[in-house]
């Protein structure tokens, strides 16, 4: 049964710049009413006063990279006098330099990111909407969680971590009126996209934000569990899968080479 948007509340993590802004856009094309979060108030403040004609928009400031930003948002949601119907887990960072380059403090602040809050979220929201026997989550993953990523090890360690829950939570929520999807981009046209990794690749495996968004919207009113936007990319992750580990590895080194 196809999810129906209209009339429904959002809340969307990283929403301040590339595919989280794309995704509240989105999301208030479809009639749904918003709860848009990032560290960056001046924009969330501009993304809330434009989109506000369209739907209700609430911009909360949070710090997500810290356990405590995340308690926070989930006291100051409380708060409200709206209910989370979909939850989108967007925030994220993808820094780029080797494995040892990076400080314990950026790892650190990684993994809480990319792994930790999507988790708390999902697992605060998740049974409040179960109880309800209606939901929505989508997690922003990437192509990255299929394969090993030399050059950004850590980033996609936790992007296949985040790809893994949300397959494994589809099945365990089968049937609760709740489902949860992944999106995985490629390369998307972003201010944190890395120039020399788009002039690498062909022009089709390059998306701009808005198609990103639009296809992980479409996954998740239809309740597709993996949504890899872009046919390319979708060629590219099926091929991945039937080559040799090796191989892959071999051929990301050589892709972090032409990056750096």
């Amino acid at each position: 049964m196809t999810f129906t948007f209209s009339q429904t509340t959002a809340l969307v993590t990283g929403a301040s710049s590339g595919i989280g802004n794309a995704l509240a856009v989105a999301l208030a094309a479809r009639g749904v009413n918003l709860i848009v979060t990032a560290r960056r108030k001046d924009r969330l403040d501009a993304l809330a006063e434009r989109l506000g004609a369209q739907v209700n928009v609430v911009a909360l400031e949070a710090d997500l990279s810290c356990q405590d930003g995340v308690d926070d948002l989930i006291a100051a949601v409380q708060g409200l006098p709206m209910t989370v119907d979909v939850l989108v887990n967007c925030a994220g960072i993808a820094p780029h330099g080797s494995f040892l380059q990076t400080s314990d403090v950026d790892q650190q602040a990684l993994v809480q990111l990319n792994v930790m809050t999507p988790t708390r979220l999902i697992r605060h929201f998740l049974p409040l909407m179960q109880s309800r026997g209606f939901g929505r989550i989508l997690n922003v993953c990437s192509v990255a969680g299929f394969h090993a990523v030399p050059g950004m090890a850590q980033y996609g360690a936790t992007k296949a971590y985040l790809l893994s829950l949300t397959e494994a939570l589809s099945e365990e929520i089968k049937g609760s009126g709740v489902a949860a999807s992944a999106l995985c981009p490629g390369v998307t046209r972003t201010e944190s996209v890395i120039q020399a990794a788009v002039e690498a690749l062909p022009e089709a495996m390059v998306l701009d934000p808005e198609a990103v968004a639009n296809a992980g919207l479409d996954a998740l009113a239809k309740g597709e569990v993996v949504c890899v936007p872009g046919r390319l990319n979708q060629a590219a992750v099926t091929a991945a899968q039937f080559q040799p580990r090796w191989l892959m590895r071999s051929v990301g080194g050589l892709l972090a080479k032409l990056g750096s």
